[in-house]
């Protein structure tokens, strides 16, 4: 109620489709005029196509009073002012964002209060409809048997309009029951349900209340919808990362067993010390791992389907390819260094050798290079499980090459200085073992690139 030069005036403001049929009449000219058959079809068709541009459309309407009511307000009668179209433009980034989404294989349904062919006009504008829409409003989720409703929701080109809370939080129940993990993005006190139902709640930090902000588990601070597509593929990126280091730090599991089982089984002379073992671990092997852990998400991270809710990271592929892949070859490499120098040292099974031979020390010396070498090699297959090095770069992760070069630099120390053969039982080797251990370090390389190939081939099969 509002007064206006001393008359008294009911002012109204609402959805288009709910407060037409209470107008009977229409301002023009500064005068009331009544709504014939052909004027209400003419406004409710050019309250529709402002909708259909994308508009967020309200109409107001008044009217005189004599005095105040006592009882309800009259809801009829009413004197149509006009229609406001109010126009909140995506993001530019969205629709990339939304592609990326569909690429990566996971489904945006728009759920909104808005009117479907508002909806729909902006789910074409940023690309999350492409075809004839699926609308579905708010009064149709009541009516509609759930079966249904679970049919509908498998559709492309899905569109809640009109939704209110109620209907929110049915939708998200449903696709919780049928098995989905569900995100559900919200600003206002009627979105906390939804918000606190799904699995990921996500309230708007800069235009959400208080109570919606309380109810989510993650608040998006720009309120950027790409914001949260960013955050999923940096998520996939950590899973990832955090894979390939442990292939990497598995992968030397191997060549520090191999040695012992010889040891114990054929009574050769240990090739490997557990000095030497120590110095792998928490040596040469720390940098380089650790900056796997930095590794940028790869291009292809978002063309891929989520992962199962029963994916371990520990899988029976990431132990093959770390334990009887790589691993095997940096054992054939080790074991091979070794048994090159005993031999040219003249040794022979089953012969014994005193520990502080010289020739035995760089024997061992000679194992742990090979350790080393294929390690290197290792940490660039590690990068990714199914990308070629040369999709990714040799030179886009620096980290990685300071941690190659302080493995090498270690190496050096432990090879090649008194202190480093003292503390670690070594000898220095010579070019001849290193140019030894340059194909096996390549032999790894290739063949991984050769399996990464195959496992290309099956995921775009």
């Amino acid at each position: 109620l509002h007064r206006v030069d001393g008359r008294l005036y009911l002012l109204v403001k609402g959805a288009g489709e709910s407060l037409l049929p209470l107008c009977s009449f229409i301002r023009r000219d500064g005068v009331a005029v009544a709504i014939d058959g052909d004027s209400a079809a003419s406004l409710s068709e050019r309250y529709r196509a402002m909708a259909a541009e994308g508009l967020r459309v309200i109409a107001l309407a008044y009217r005189e009073l004599d005095a105040v009511p006592t009882g309800g307000l009259p809801e009829e009668g009413l004197v149509l002012a006009g229609f406001m179209g109010l126009e909140d433009p995506p993001r530019p980034e969205v629709p990339l964002a939304l592609e990326n989404c569909r690429t990566a294989g996971i489904k945006v349904i728009m759920i909104t209060g808005d009117a479907g062919a508002t909806a729909a006009a902006i789910g074409r504008e940023i690309g999350l409809i492409w075809g004839e829409p699926v609308i579905i409003e708010g009064r149709d989720c009541v009516t509609m048997p759930d079966e249904q409703l679970r049919i509908e929701l498998q559709k492309d080109n899905l569109i809640f309009a009109r939704m209110s809370p109620q209907n929110k939080m049915h939708v998200v129940s449903l696709l919780i029951e049928e098995g989905h993990r569900v995100a559900v993005t919200g600003d206002g006190v009627n979105d906390a349900p939804a918000l606190k139902k799904a699995h990921v709640g996500i309230a708007m930090g800069l235009s959400g209340t208080s109570v919606a902000r309380e109810a989510a588990d993650i608040v998006l601070l720009d309120d950027n919808f790409a914001s949260i597509v960013h955050a999923i593929e940096e998520g996939r990126a950590v899973f990832e990362n955090i894979r390939n280091f442990i292939t990497y730090i598995f992968a030397s599991n191997i060549p520090e067993l191999v040695p012992y089982i010889g040891y114990i089984l054929f009574g050769i002379p240990l090739p490997l010390t557990i000095m030497q073992i120590l110095a792998v671990d928490l040596g040469t092997d720390l940098f380089p791992a650790l900056a796997l852990g930095s590794e940028r998400p790869s291009p292809a991270i978002m063309q891929r389907p989520p992962r199962s809710r029963e994916e371990r990271l520990l899988t029976r592929g990431v132990l093959t390819r770390a334990y009887l892949f790589l691993g095997m070859f940096e054992a054939l490499a080790g074991m091979s260094a070794y048994f090159y120098v005993m031999r040219q040292a003249g040794w022979h099974w089953p012969q014994t050798v005193a520990a502080t031979e010289t020739f035995y020390l760089q024997a061992t010396t000679a194992c742990l290079a090979g350790i080393i070498a294929t390690q290197i090699a290792n940490v660039f297959t590690c990068r990714s499980p199914s990308l070629s090095i040369t999709r990714v770069g040799f030179l886009s992760n620096r980290l990685l090459l300071a941690g190659i070069a302080s493995e090498l630099a270690l190496a050096a120390f432990i090879i090649y200085t008194t202190v480093g053969n003292a503390v670690f039982g070594c000898s220095p080797i010579g070019a001849d073992v290193w140019l030894l251990l340059i194909p096996f370090a390549l032999l790894l390389f290739g063949a991984d690139e050769i399996r990464k190939f195959f496992v290309r081939r099956r995921l775009t099969a």
